[in-house]
Formats: structure tokens, C-alpha cells, sequence
């Protein structure tokens, strides 16, 4: 299978967005591997170039691309052969940071707490990639396990534009740190060719990523892309070595948690044969549901189940 790099200028980039029709910019097919760089961040939280490594590609973004919302997202990958009722399993194979800084900040009317704050509050973030921390501006320093915020599909032709904000069927803003290295990702299609976008590189995040912001990195990911035409669900799933892994994304959590469960409910009778009632019972005893994000508009709950469990 073929091998491909993918790097963010201007040419290769959407800023805020996801849309149909807007053309690839690199064709694969499906069991190829795909290095995807990316970059982040508006000009105002670049810090100083020469105490720090700046993406190359960043001004000239800055300069030529329109933005229309927070992620700059590299893409869109077609992948030959997916079609809409299709499924992309995503590969994550290596996920490293591109730069030795992130940032951070709090926006009035955002965020968990959107009444606290009256004005915008910026910060910037030393990476130290050698010993893989980041340093916080009073000093404490935590570990990097570094993921794409956003990793999504183009949605429906009829959608039309859809803004990158809000988490949808088509992926996209799922912020769920669990999508390390490692990992798989399961996204319905909904478009010929997938039409695959990544960008909102964070150094790492806490589950809620309340205040709206992780630490926003530039990172490069390696995807292993495979069409899935033995898979017919309809909303995005994932698994890591040790969990599988279901979602639910909507304005309300009750309906975030309800939508999660459900689709675990789902997976343990597809995987493990188990009857509704004793896959919600052992939901109850060994399914853990986790506030993935409350800040995007649409909320995230995901709920993982040990594959352990999944023997009946």
C-alpha cells in the first residue's frame, strides 16, 4: 500500500469548516497511509518567532486563507471506494507535536462557565518535546499525550457549509482524548470518497475541556485509511487497545449520555450476541460514561466498555 505526506499551505487547508464540495486536495486508496501535518492558532496567540519554532506555513495562512470558525484543518483526503453508508476506519498510528508551544485561552460568553469572564484571556504554553511536558505559566508541568480535536468526513451534500464547531455524525470537533496513537476511529460516511479533514492539534486536554481551549498545538498524525463496507452504523465509534468506544453529541447531556449507551447497547449485540437487557445490565456494572467535551455547542459524552467484555 502507498504511503503519502500531506503538509498545511494554504492550498491544503478550510479554516472553521466542512463542506461537500469542496475539492480533495490528495486521493488514496483505501489501506493507504496518510502523514497529515497540521498547524493552529489566530495571529494574535503566535508568540515570539525567535524564542520559539513557528510552522513556516502558518503566516502564509494567515495572510491568504479566509477564516470562517477556530480550526485550521488540513484536507480533505478522498479515499477510493468510500461511498455514502459506507464506514472509514481511521488508523492512528503516530501523533507528534510540530512546534515547542501551544496555547491557551478564555473567551468571554464561552465555555462551561460563560458568565465568569469579562474579558479574553490569553496564554502561551512552552512545550519541552525531550522530556514531553508542558510547562503552565506558575510553573506546574504536565504530561503531553498529544490528539486531533477534530477528525472528521465532509457531511451531506445537502448540509451544505457546516461549521467545525459542533461535534455531528460526520465527526469532526469530537475533542475525545482518548484518540492517542493507537487508536481507531470509526466514521460513517456520508459523501463519495469520505472526504477525511484533520486540525485542532491539543497537547492534551482533560475530559470537559471546559474552558474551551486544551493546550492548541500543531501536530502531525500518520492515518492508516480503510473502507469499511461490512459496517453500516450511522454515528461515529472508536476503540483503543484495552475499550470500544461509543458517542453521543447534542446540545443536552442527558440526550449526550442516552445516545452513547444506546449505541453500546448496539455494539455489545452486534459483537458479543448479548439481548438488549443484559448488555444494559452489564452497561450498568462495567460501562463507564465520560464527559467528553461541554463546549461546543453540541456536548460530548462517550461511553467505554473493556473488550474483555465483550465475551458472552
Amino acid at each position: 500500500m502507498a504511503t503519502h505526506h500531506l503538509k498545511p499551505d494554504v492550498d491544503n487547508v478550510h479554516w472553521g469548516y466542512f463542506d461537500a464540495t469542496r475539492a480533495p486536495v490528495l486521493r488514496v486508496k483505501s489501506g493507504d497511509t496518510v502523514t497529515i501535518d497540521t498547524v493552529t492558532g489566530s495571529p494574535d496567540v503566535v508568540p515570539d518567532p525567535t524564542k520559539f519554532h513557528v510552522p513556516p506555513e502558518l503566516a502564509d495562512i494567515h495572510a491568504k486563507a479566509k477564516p470562517e470558525g477556530p480550526h485550521i484543518l488540513t484536507g480533505p483526503v478522498y479515499v477510493e471506494g468510500a461511498k455514502p453508508g459506507n464506514v472509514l476506519e481511521v488508523r492512528i498510528k503516530e501523533v507528534s507535536l510540530l512546534q515547542d508551544w501551544g496555547f491557551q485561552i478564555i473567551v468571554p460568553l464561552m465555555g462551561t462557565l460563560p458568565h465568569d469572564y469579562n474579558e479574553m484571556i490569553r496564554v502561551n504554553i512552552p512545550c519541552d518535546l525531550d522530556r514531553n511536558v508542558g510547562i503552565m505559566p506558575w510553573g506546574l508541568e504536565l504530561d503531553l499525550k498529544p490528539f486531533f480535536g477534530v477528525m472528521g468526513l465532509a457531511p451531506p451534500p445537502g448540509w451544505g457549509r457546516i461549521s467545525s464547531i459542533a461535534p455531528q455524525s460526520t465527526g469532526g470537533n469530537l475533542d475525545n482524548k482518548e484518540l492517542v496513537a493507537g487508536s481507531t476511529l470509526y466514521l460513517p460516511v456520508h459523501t463519495e470518497g469520505g472526504l477525511f479533514s484533520c486540525g485542532d492539534g491539543h497537547g492534551c486536554q482533560g475530559d470537559g475541556e471546559v474552558c474551551v481551549t486544551a493546550i492548541e498545538t500543531a501536530l502531525r498524525g500518520t492515518f492508516e485509511f480503510i473502507v469499511r463496507d461490512d459496517l453500516t452504523f450511522t454515528y461515529p465509534r472508536a476503540e483503543t487497545p484495552t475499550h470500544h468506544i461509543t458517542m453521543g453529541m447534542d446540545p443536552d447531556l442527558d440526550q449526550c449520555s442516552i445516545r452513547a449507551l444506546r449505541d453500546m447497547i448496539a455494539l455489545l449485540g452486534e459483537k458479543a450476541g448479548l439481548t438488549h437487557s443484559e448488555a444494559y445490565m452489564l452497561c450498568s456494572l462495567a460501562g463507564d460514561l465520560h464527559v467528553t467535551q461541554t463546549v461546543n455547542g453540541s456536548k460530548g459524552v462517550h461511553m467505554m466498555m473493556e473488550k474483555k467484555n465483550f465475551i458472552r
